[in-house]
């Protein structure tokens, strides 16, 4: 046995014995969900946070998520390779970006565990940087015609598509390329519009406006809370606004640790995102959220959450909290709340309006949480009820094994709501049963 692999281990000791010992301290509480949450008091995790995260498995044949009653799953697409984000164009095509974390410098202990469990999870990688074409013609739920359509790119994530551009969100910016209407491939190359730091988290969503003149981006914050100063965290944490006539961007909205999926109401015309909060806090301290995103409108991170709920590893900006806004809808403790978008009345049977989310699933929890597809009620352009699963399945009843972990949702081009499953490889349809 290497050294790397007997340290990997004793670091994996050391883990679970502070996993036991916080089971210990009392009963689990109460997932954190909805417009009014109770959030428990936090628990600073120290220097060894609580690590727990699944061994990826994938599926096997024949095996697929659960379905909620009245839907059935079929897959899409298989055989890819750690799909994240899907893009569905006007002629039917779908896009999906495949893309992985990769390894970074190794500074102490815990990263060095973070990353060994990473890489155990499928969720650390070589990343295969491309875009991949989708096809149905025949319209039987499986695209028959697949192509790589795009590569050579930095860390895909985020595409969008207004008029005769294709807006990629790579991890170092956003790229704008020429694109005709049913082409199978695109190698021209394009301007950069805006340049993110790369690095920490890494994707970068996009979503343009109604009338196509503006592009929205998500870029996350390098690290958890600030570790390594606010200087590394500038242009970070926020939600940028492309003017792409004018060729200029600006934060839109800031505060927000990591905004990934975003999407319209359609009544009201207000943008909505699902945010992956800090670690190191409990289990349910604090909840991932849905939030509708204001214009100039600050929501804490790093200084406090959930409001102004101060976090008190962090050296204080009093004026700060005192403007942080209280998000929308918690949707449960680290259960990495990535993929979002809307879902008009009648997409799926027995579902009204609302957003559909992915939960790609927990780490930093003594139980795992997330680790499906959940839909949000909306009502007057507002959450109006409890979440309810779309699909579930993903895990392992023991939590030691993941068969698939759920990223972006989107609407597939006959109706469906196709979800991109980066463990299992796949891009599952979901329909009425």
């Amino acid at each position: 046995m290497s050294l790397s692999s007997i340290f990997a281990r004793i670091v994996a000791l050391i883990g679970t014995i502070a996993l036991s010992l916080r089971r210990l301290q009392g009963a689990a509480p109460e997932p954190a969900w909805g417009p009014a949450p109770t959030i428990p008091a936090a628990k600073p995790q120290g220097a060894i946070p609580t690590l727990k995260m699944p061994t990826a498995r994938g599926w096997s044949d024949g095996e697929r998520p659960t379905a909620a009653p009245g839907l059935k799953v079929n897959g899409f697409a298989t055989g890819l390779k750690h799909p994240r984000w899907i893009e569905v164009l006007p002629n039917g095509d779908v896009l999906v970006a495949e893309a992985t974390q990769g390894a970074g410098p190794i500074r102490n202990v815990f990263q060095y565990a973070m990353q060994a469990t990473m890489l155990r999870a499928a969720a650390l990688g070589v990343s295969a940087n491309r875009i991949t074409l989708l096809r149905d013609r025949d319209g039987d739920g499986f695209a028959e015609k697949r192509a790589t359509f795009m590569e050579g790119l930095n860390q895909p994530f985020g595409m969008a598509l207004v008029g005769n551009t294709l807006y990629v969100g790579n991890a170092d910016g956003v790229v704008a390329f020429p694109y005709r209407a049913g082409a199978d491939r695109i190698t021209a190359a394009g301007p950069k519009l805006v340049t993110f730091r790369p690095g920490g988290h890494w994707t970068r969503s996009l979503l343009p406006s109604a009338d196509g003149r503006k592009l929205f981006a998500g870029v996350g914050s390098f690290t958890n809370i600030a570790d390594d100063g606010m200087e590394v965290e500038e242009g970070r944490a926020c939600v940028y606004e492309l003017d792409l006539a004018a060729g200029t961007s600006r934060i839109f909205a800031g505060g927000l640790r990591n905004a990934v999926g975003l999407a319209w109401e359609p009544k009201t015309g207000v943008l909505w995102t699902v945010v992956n909060e800090r670690d190191g806090l409990g289990d349910e301290t604090p909840p991932d959220y849905l939030t509708s995103v204001r214009e100039g409108g600050f929501y804490g991170w790093p200084y406090c959450y959930w409001g102004q709920t101060v976090d008190d590893r962090v050296p204080q900006d009093p004026a700060m909290v005192a403007k942080a806004i209280t998000p929308d809808y918690a949707l449960g403790g680290h259960t990495a709340s990535l993929g979002l978008c809307w879902m008009p009345a009648g997409t799926l049977p027995g579902f009204p309006e609302g957003m559909a989310i992915g939960q790609h699933g927990s780490w930093n929890r003594s139980t795992l949480s997330g680790y499906k597809v959940v839909f949000v009620p909306f009502e007057n352009g507002r959450p109006s009820g409890p979440a309810r699963d779309i699909l579930s399945g993903f895990l392992a009843p023991d939590e030691t094994e993941s068969y698939g972990r759920p990223v972006g949702v989107a609407l597939g081009p006959d109706g469906s709501l196709l979800v991109a499953d980066d463990v299992g490889d796949v891009i599952w349809r979901v329909t009425a049963a």
